[in-house]
């Protein structure tokens, strides 16, 4: 495990734990399965253990670990079952989201949302796989920002936290210009107003590489 051994920024030491951990499951910097030990946490982020303790707590009831009753803590394998769950609900919000963000989607965001792409393209031409699970979901969240509401992403943003080491595992074993080109519709929807072609848009972006995992 490579956690950065400082944990900058303010607020109490759990709440640093917590937000840079959080960071790291998010964008599928941990690997699915990968078991986690408090002592071991608390060494390299230069912390004591009540911090990682308390930090683990929160991230357990988001779904983002799973602690056994022996005491192991680790990221979630998940099963085919929970992928598929996870892409239906992701096809929920997602598309909605989108849809409400598309009134304020102003040329401003339009040209972030095709620079944030044109750093995709140029990650997965590098391999670079965390890289562009980190990118892949700024896209995503530039975009739902627009549709301000906040509970909603909320919810999205706790399935992202959910699925992130299998999405980086996925990443890993195939070619991602597929998303490229999915961003790229969505990005045409945008400029035409064109709310259900950016529902479609959306929707088979978020559920196809989901879905692509299943046996």
């Amino acid at each position: 495990m490579n956690i950065t051994q400082s944990i900058d920024g303010p607020g109490p030491a759990h709440e640093r734990v917590y937000r840079r951990l959080r960071n790291r499951i998010l964008h599928g910097e941990i690997e699915p399965g990968q078991s986690l030990t408090l002592r071991g946490m608390a060494e390299e982020m230069d912390v004591s253990i009540t911090p990682v303790r308390e930090a683990l707590r929160r991230l357990a009831a988001e779904g983002a670990v799973t602690l056994s009753k022996s005491g192991r803590i680790s990221t979630p394998a998940l099963t085919n079952e929970r992928i598929e769950e996870l892409a239906a609900i992701r096809a929920l919000l997602e598309p909605e989201l989108a849809a409400r963000a598309l009134p304020r989607a102003h040329m401003a965001l339009i040209d972030r949302l095709q620079s944030i792409n044109g750093e995709i393209q140029r990650l997965v031409s590098e391999g670079a796989r965390n890289g562009y699970v980190r990118a892949n979901m700024e896209f995503h969240r530039t975009l739902y920002l627009r549709a301000q509401a906040p509970a909603m992403l909320a919810l999205t943003e706790t399935i992202w936290l959910q699925s992130g080491p299998t999405l980086r595992a996925m990443y890993a074993r195939q070619q991602q210009t597929r998303a490229v080109d999915h961003h790229m519709k969505i990005i045409a929807a945008l400029k035409a107003g064109d709310e259900p072609g950016l529902r479609l848009a959306i929707r088979a972006d978020v559920t196809g590489g989901l879905r692509m995992l299943v046996s």
